[in-house]
């Protein structure tokens, strides 16, 4: 069984780049086994919000630590970078920062890419980019001077010179069934996020990525949950905070072609906190807190990263790391 591992959510939407860098070293720092940034050229938000680029930032990271794993939460390979791209920057990180990387990919946001002229076509094309843009990577990785000829993607004669010696996993994040089983098929680990209703992963995600791997002859992949707490002595506030992330808790149909951030903090803004609140665990009772949160460890992930929405992120990750993170160890 895989061993159990805590991480801690870079809020890049919501923080600047060198105070975003402190609190991913603080969290090492205070006995999180990984930070994970998202990869946004847009935040959710226009007032206040920020989008630092999760490539040179991650290069930070890693040269301000020494055991946390990094990597992103999610980055899309397909339309605002080349595959090849990131198969060079995600192979220099791993001689960075060898055995401690993650590249973890989605199939993207209009928020992210139809900003630079991007037509943004619809699911299936979306995955079936994906998909390509991992058998890509991975040929890179492995192979010279590597010809490839796909639906999307072309190289002529691409080598990445710098390698690591142990390949970066690839993670590939999902919201629905044919998005997990691409996991399972193609993922070394597979990303979801909490506050969604227990039988969409019991019934849907899990046994859908458990399927397709055993399908392709593949050891199953590390399952790894964003998870979405709001944790403070006061829970009034803990309750308020949710309300800086919002756009969380609106429905896809509500954020499709949705490309703005000032038209989505509009639509975020309108939302009662209750609402708000539905997608994050809210509590200011540590045990009550954990035993929330365990929920996902008995559905099977092994790879809780925890996202907090409030500004004072520095004493979430000291709160989290002495109240929390010692009662889900215990189990």
């Amino acid at each position: 069984m895989r061993p159990v591992r805590f991480g801690y959510k870079a809020s890049a939407e919501q923080f600047a780049p060198a105070p975003l860098l402190e609190l991913g070293v603080r969290a090492e720092e205070r006995g999180f086994d990984a930070v994970f940034i998202s990869d946004h050229l847009q935040p959710w938000r226009h007032d206040g919000g920020h989008a630092p680029a999760a490539l040179p930032w991650l290069g930070a990271l890693a040269a301000r630590t020494s055991t946390i794993t990094i990597g992103t939460s999610v980055l899309t390979p397909t339309f605002r970078y080349h595959p090849a791209v990131i198969a060079q920057a995600f192979a220099t990180l791993g001689c960075l920062a060898p055995g401690r990387v993650v590249l973890g990919v989605g199939s993207g946001e209009s928020l992210n890419e139809a900003p630079l002229g991007a037509d943004w076509p619809a699911p299936k094309e979306r995955l079936a980019r994906l998909a390509e843009a991992v058998t890509l990577i991975r040929a890179l990785w492995s192979d010279d001077r590597v010809d490839f000829a796909g639906d999307y993607y072309r190289t002529d004669k691409a080598t990445i010179y710098d390698r690591p010696d142990q390949p970066v996993p690839i993670y590939l994040a999902g919201t629905g069934p044919v998005a997990a089983r691409l996991a399972g098929r193609l993922g070394d680990g597979f990303i979801c996020t909490s506050g969604k209703g227990e039988e969409l992963y019991v019934d849907t995600l899990l046994p859908a990525v458990a399927d397709a791997a055993a399908k392709a002859d593949r050891p199953a992949p590390d399952l790894m949950i964003e998870v979405k707490v709001s944790f403070d002595p006061d829970r009034a506030a803990a309750l308020a905070d949710t309300r800086l992330w919002g756009a969380l808790a609106l429905s896809p149909q509500e954020k499709t072609g949705v490309e703005d951030p000032v038209q989505m903090q509009r639509l975020a803004d309108a939302l009662p906190v209750e609402r708000t609140a539905s997608r994050w665990i809210v509590s200011a009772d540590p045990v009550e807190h954990a035993a929330a949160v365990a929920r996902y460890l008995d559905l099977g992930f092994r790879h809780l990263v925890f996202h907090a929405p409030g500004v004072d992120q520095a004493a979430f990750i000291d709160r989290y790391a002495a109240q929390v993170l010692p009662l889900l160890r215990d189990r």
